[in-house]
């Protein structure tokens, strides 16, 4: 039910815009996020947004370089990535819950399948 696009092979430096389609009509109501996972390691928080897209919130090394907002009129969540460093290279899961305890925490009730973000020094 939901559908990431928009992962690639860039250089550091560049600029990378993560889609997020959600099939159902549930979108409006539920809190959004982007979280990754890099091999070897666990997955991780990076951004999430609030229902209303009133409140944010970023893991603290993207924050200032990344940017996620959402269209609930066309039930999809984005990810602007700039400035992109090696160290983001990753599997970038979008994910969505109506609790935002279960959201940040990585409990989330949907996620996506993946796309993949590699980031070449």
């Amino acid at each position: 039910q939901l559908v990431e696009s928009g992962g690639g092979l860039v250089q550091a430096g560049d600029s990378l815009r993560l889609s997020c389609a959600a099939s159902t009509g549930f979108f409006a109501d539920y809190n959004m996020g982007w979280f990754r996972q890099a091999p070897g390691k666990e997955r991780e928080f990076v951004a999430v947004i609030d229902w209303n897209a009133y409140n944010d919130y970023y893991e603290v090394s993207v924050k200032g370089r990344f940017f996620i907002y959402r269209d609930n009129a066309n039930n999809m969540v984005y990810l602007q990535m700039n400035s992109l460093k090696p160290e983001d290279t990753a599997t970038y899961y979008c994910a969505g819950d109506s609790d935002w305890g279960r959201l940040v925490t990585g409990r989330s009730e949907y996620w996506g399948q993946g796309t993949q973000v590699t980031v070449s020094s």
